[in-house]
């Protein structure tokens, strides 16, 4: 940590959960920043300046030490205002640092009024329910002054569909699949970005390409549904030029936009894109083209109100990728491996005759030395160009992504050299914010396995895969690794919009749906039915939310939704207090559970979903708590304590025996705080032994999997947590990795043991639930564990074991870094860690008492054990 004489603003102020302040959907955007000081200082108070229109207001000094989410000091934004913060903080001691640097917010349109765009899209006739080919729409205007005259340009704009735009022949943002998925009916977003420097005095010319995506796009089981928002490709896009003089030039979409088709002859999420260069219109979004032959636009419906302003960053290219091996197959296609199962889409340049087709497939695994397609179900995955012979030309795909590792190329002319082929892994472009590191490569590759896993499943909502036909945001998977990833990611702006979806979704009596954003589920999930672990999403990941980031508004915004979740449970449960009827998924794919029936596990579903409820119940206590709803609060716990009664006298014996005998039972019952004394002990005696007579074998589903080892930690089996964890053999973590795994599976044995692909229809090689126990590696390993919300107390408590020689654990919380890194030399455990300044922590070393230390380094040593 820098050593300074007296405290600085170390970053810039940031707004809300924005990285970049452009277009913020809130009139009263709350501020962030971080703070370097030499120990022991700490912060009394604050003052924010803001600086409008020339005018300075201040919001004096404030008596606070609050410096994460504070309130907006002054009058709230009005819509395209554009403020400039900055702050100063004072010290107990009464020293204050210097003023930060100016940090700017703009607004977005924050009134429906403030819109007078059309979504435009092709007039000419569309059979709905079937692939159509995407198009291009275009306009010209004039820009009556010189651009120096321009103090700033701003294109507000989103699609029914996807887009991408382009002023000037040139490519408008770096996002992709824009404008992402939400409940389109409720909300659709738009994106603000600055122009400026793509204006030209005189004659302009703006266009978008667009694709079915999301809106209207082919989705989910069986075949999928198509047109589940609208039948209708439309773009609503408003470009606003601010003049010198302060007058306001708009062009906004009308029904004097033309429409044409495009090279892109059919684009989807799961079958791929088809490209045609032999359809390009060379200079199509510049002035001056020929569109005569092009079609009048007709404009099409969307309520101004539901237009919303992003809370997460966009899907962006974040890596490229080459190939780390390439070789020809007997019938003459090209077989690329890229060493790691990513997300995105390959980027090619090639040269060849017209009419040459170039196909590209892709997937996750081989089989026989060939793609092993059979796990895509009914995604193609593939794309394909037609060359039209004018010369070296490099492209990629603009509206689809793949889940794959391997790709074929079918019809590449001529030999394919160095930088021909790269893949390029795209993601919801969160920053990263956590890491971990020890002595043993094989949990090294896990945990990035787990990282992997992670990016290529958030796009845009947390998805269970990405890559067959399906994609969805499933609940139960982000409830369990919403821990894991809210260390790994700062995903506080994501989750927090796709569980403003969850509400939307929610069926009036409380039921919350698998997946959202929801689409029809076939046979095997409709109709919608209330199911533990998933539902328990409207609680619990807002929770974890809270607690990883200090965010108390996300718990306000979801309180209906989680208390008509949990009320509803309560109803059905009635007064036994157990959840014992209706359809349950259990502890999913207990890797006893045969290919064909992945909720046949060990542990009954109904203990399952009773814990939950106790559980669940006890969380939104504590939200209620939080939210100083104290009578809601004593209501709850109560329910939650009468669960637990209940709980007990249905499922566990006297000697702590519990009626289902399997270890996802008892994890439960320990980390869910439903065995006391005596009883806990025991039950933690007999899941040691559970652990032990599989040899050490993974026996949980999505229920356990994220419980075990703490529940044996919590019982003071650390080593047989270990042994859990090291194991090899299948099931297990580390069995993914000996089979070559680079991302976490969906089954324990998705890959079988003599490198066939398991033969359940439900197999996919990156799906994140099972890496949940990253949670733990990364408290009890790495030994950072939050205590306040926000990071603000940190317990290090790391418990050497499993032959490990070193640990070391990474997190950039709103304050600052957060280490913690351990060696044993010998005997004895050496301890560093590292506070930024707002925060304090307690070092819990084994065989001593808890040491309370604050900002800055500090080193400690101690015995292992």
């Amino acid at each position: 940590m820098t050593v300074t004489a007296g405290p600085i603003i170390s970053r810039d102020i940031r707004f809300e959960h924005l990285v970049r302040a452009l277009g913020v959907g809130t009139a009263q955007p709350r501020l962030s920043w971080q703070v370097t000081a030499p120990p022991p200082w700490r912060q009394d108070g604050y003052e924010i300046e803001l600086r409008r229109a020339g005018q300075v207001e201040s919001s004096g000094r404030v008596h606070s030490a609050e410096q994460i989410l504070v309130p907006w000091p002054g009058r709230p934004l009005v819509s395209r205002e554009i403020v400039d913060a900055r702050v100063r903080v004072f010290g107990t001691d009464g020293s204050a640092s210097p003023w930060s640097g100016w940090s700017s917010v703009e607004a977005g349109l924050l009134d429906p009024g403030d819109w007078s765009a059309s979504p435009v899209g092709a007039s000419w006739p569309e059979t709905p329910d079937t692939d159509r080919r995407p198009y291009l729409v275009r306009h010209e205007f004039e820009l009556p002054c010189q651009t120096d005259d321009v103090t700033r340009a701003r294109l507000y704009v989103t699609a029914h569909g996807v887009f991408e735009a382009e002023i000037n022949g040139r490519r408008v943002g770096d996002d992709a699949l824009a404008p992402g998925w939400t409940t389109y009916h409720r909300r659709l977003r738009y994106y603000t970005y600055d122009v400026t420097s793509l204006l030209r005095t005189g004659a302009n010319a703006i266009g978008a390409w667009l694709a079915d995506g999301w809106y209207r796009g082919r989705l989910g089981f069986n075949g999928g549904y198509r047109d589940l928002y609208g039948t209708d490709l439309s773009l609503l896009a408003q470009l606003e030029i601010t003049l010198a003089d302060g007058t306001r030039q708009v062009v906004a979409t009308d029904d004097s936009w033309q429409a044409s088709t495009g090279p892109i002859v059919l684009s989807g999420l799961y079958d791929g894109e088809a490209y045609d260069a032999r359809d390009e219109q060379p200079g199509w979004s510049e002035p001056g083209f020929d569109d005569s032959a092009w079609s009048a636009v007709v404009e099409n419906k969307r309520d101004p109100a539901t237009l919303v302003a992003p809370e997460q960053p966009p899907v962006r290219c974040t890596q490229e990728i080459a190939p780390v091996e390439c070789r020809r197959t007997e019938d003459g296609t090209l077989l690329l491996d890229f060493g790691q199962n990513l997300v995105g889409r390959l980027r090619i340049t090639v040269d060849g005759a017209a009419g040459q087709v170039v196909t590209l497939r892709h997937a996750e695994v081989l089989q026989d030395g060939r793609l092993y397609t059979r796990p895509l179900r009914l995604a193609a995955s593939v794309d394909t160009l037609v060359l039209d012979g004018s010369g070296p030309r490099t492209w990629e795909p603009r509206f689809t992504l793949h889940g794959f590792r391997y790709a074929e190329i079918e019809g590449w002319p001529g030999e394919l050299r160095e930088g021909d082929v790269v893949a390029r892994v795209y993601h919801t472009d969160m920053v990263r914010t956590g890491w971990f590191e020890c002595s043993n490569p094989l949990l090294n590759r896990l945990h990035d396995n787990v990282v992997w896993s992670m990016r290529g499943n958030f796009v845009d909502i947390p998805t269970d895969c990405p890559q067959r036909d399906e994609r969805l945001g499933w609940t139960g998977d982000i409830q369990v690794f919403a821990p894991t990833a809210s260390f790994l990611y700062d995903c506080a702006g994501m989750l927090a919009s796709w569980l403003t979806d969850l509400a939307h979704e929610q069926l009036d009596d409380g039921t919350v749906p698998w997946f959202v954003p929801t689409i029809p589920g076939g046979p095997n999930w409709t109709p919608i039915r209330p199911g533990a672990v998933w539902g328990d999403a409207a609680v619990l990941t807002p929770w974890t939310l809270y607690r990883r980031y200090a965010d108390a508004s996300v718990l306000r915004r979801q309180y209906d939704s989680a208390t008509a979740w949990v009320d509803l449970v309560v109803r059905i449960a009635g007064p036994s207090r157990l959840w014992n009827t209706g359809f349950q998924l259990g502890d999913w794919l207990d890797p006893a559970a045969p290919p064909d029936a992945p909720a046949a596990a060990r542990t009954d579903r109904y203990l399952v979903a009773t814990a939950y409820l106790a559980w669940t119940a006890r969380h939104l206590a504590h939200t209620a708590e939080v939210l100083g709803k104290h009578a809601d609060a004593t209501r709850y716990a109560t329910i939650a304590d009468e669960v637990k009664t209940a709980f007990v006298a249905e499922y566990v014996a006297g000697d702590g025996r519990m009626r289902s005998d399997a270890p996802t039972a008892y994890a439960l019952g320990i980390v869910f705080e439903l065995l006391d004394g005596d009883t806990r002990e025991a039950a933690g005696d007999r899941l040691a032994e559970l652990v032990q007579e599989s040899g050490h074998r993974i026996a949980t589903g999505f229920a356990g999997t994220p419980l075990v080892c703490d529940a044996l930690t919590l019982t003071g089996h650390v080593d047989t947590a270990y042994r859990l964890l090291l194991a090899e053999e299948c099931p297990s973590w580390l069995y993914m990795v000996r089979q070559g795994g680079t991302t976490i599976w969906e089954r324990w044995d998705s890959m079988l043991e003599d490198g066939t692909v398991n033969p359940g229809e439900m197999t996919s090689f990156n799906h994140y639930a099972l890496g949940a126990v990253a949670d733990w590696m990364h408290r009890r390993i790495g030994g950072i564990e939050p205590i306040e919300p926000g990071y603000r107390r940190v317990r290090f408590a790391p418990l050497p074991g499993g032959g490990l020689t070193f640990a070391e654990g990474r997190y950039e919380s709103g304050y600052g870094t957060i280490a913690a890194r351990w060696r044993l030399d010998g005997d004895t455990l050496r301890l560093t860690v590292r506070l930024p300044t707002g925060t304090t922590g307690v070092v819990e070393l084994p065989g001593r008492k808890p040491i309370d230390v604050g900002p800055g380094e500090h080193t400690f040593t101690g015995s292992p054990a």
